[in-house]
């Protein structure tokens, strides 16, 4: 019989089969570390060059440009969303060194428009965080922020109201958009479900779960604040409080997570707009996928709604939302906010955008810039 010890019987050494793999990922990422110092120093160059030239640091559409290069040339086995999130990280970090970004935001720490912000600058911008939108909107029209991100829609919700005011007199446009997956959790000092009198949140998250809370807890008052984030601050202060946020906002605040995605439609997204003045950063050039944003008034007469779209059907050009918002002097008077797939700069967009300002009592384009998937 032999001897259930000897070495044929035993299992391999799995140290001694991983040693070799590491050892290869370790040359590997010095190599990395290597190529991304290289990549840095030649955007510093970059930088100073803008620097000397005046033109903007931050460029939406040279990262979009990048980010699509790479990702066509993406071999796998990484997937083609881990790439576009490590790139937008590096090419974060290169811009830092070249100036970094102030981006207001909704605070406090924790909200969805933060999650938002790191998503499109990186994680090396330097965030402002603005108690509501109309400080996010006053910081970038101040030049107290280079940029601001702001919630513009969600897709169980519809549009925020308020931002699409706030768009109409303020003397930003827009230059990108975020489109975010939105699950809401149910955050709380204590690990149970038992006990809470309160359930903080943004308004619009309380519409986004009332399904869910009216089941599991219909005799809470729902208490709107003005962001999630806030309501995951004020939870942490009474342990009877809970608060609608993102898995971000609870470790900030020494929150459990008590219950995960509560929304009550699984495929619930926000939709954010990246904001600067004109003199910040210029519209974004064409990129081939584009989205044109703007805001119409019409007079007060039979069929002008009608005249109003004619001119986009006239030209091909695609409506992909249309809102109203009463325009408030009493008289049962709107504005319209319209986006249209393309670019102010593509022919057919800017022969329907000509046309359709033809019949308008007011027109603004708030901005034509690149879309993601």
């Amino acid at each position: 019989m032999a001897d259930p010890s000897s070495s044929s019987n035993r299992a391999p050494d799995a140290n001694a089969s991983l040693a070799p793999l590491r050892a290869q990922i370790d040359a590997l990422d010095h190599q990395i570390l290597d190529l991304l110092n290289q990549r840095a120093r030649v955007a510093e160059l970059v930088g100073q060059i803008k620097r000397a030239e005046g033109t903007p640091f931050f460029r939406p559409d040279r990262v979009a440009q990048v980010i699509n290069q790479i990702t066509r040339a993406n071999p796998g086995p990484l997937l083609n969303s881990h790439i576009t999130a490590i790139w937008r990280e590096i090419m974060s970090a290169c811009l830092a060194l070249e100036a970094p970004q102030r981006v207001a935001v909704l605070g406090p720490q924790g909200t969805f428009c933060e999650q938002a912000a790191v998503e499109f600058f990186g994680s090396a911008a330097n965030l402002i965080y603005c108690a509501s939108f109309d400080e996010v909107f006053h910081a970038t029209a101040a030049g107290t922020a280079q940029f601001g991100v702001v919630g513009v829609e969600n897709s169980t919700e519809g549009v925020v109201a308020r931002t699409l005011d706030l768009f109409l007199r303020s003397p930003v446009h827009m230059v990108g958009e975020v489109s975010l997956l939105v699950r809401h959790n149910l955050l709380r000092l204590v690990n149970a479900l038992d006990g809470i009198e309160v359930v903080m949140a943004h308004p619009q998250a309380l519409a986004q779960c009332q399904a869910w809370l009216t089941q599991h807890l219909p005799q809470a008052e729902r208490r709107a604040v003005s962001s999630n984030a806030e309501g995951a601050r004020l939870a942490a202060t009474n342990p009877a409080w809970a608060a609608l946020a993102s898995e971000r906002a609870a470790g900030p605040f020494g929150l459990h997570l008590v219950h995960h995605a509560i929304q009550d439609e699984a495929y619930n997204r926000t939709r954010f707009s990246v904001i600067c003045l004109p003199q910040t950063l210029a519209m974004p050039p064409a990129s081939g996928k584009d989205c044109t944003s703007l805001v119409v008034s019409v007079p007060n007469r039979p069929g002008a709604v009608h005249d109003l779209l004619m001119p986009l059907k006239a030209h091909g050009v695609s409506m992909t939302r249309f809102e109203s918002r009463p325009a408030k002097s009493g008289q049962w008077e709107y504005y319209f906010y319209i986006d249209v797939q393309g670019h102010v700069d593509q022919p057919h967009v800017a022969a329907a955008l000509k046309e359709l300002q033809s019949c308008c009592a007011f027109f603004k384009v708030l901005g034509s810039y690149p879309v993601t998937d």
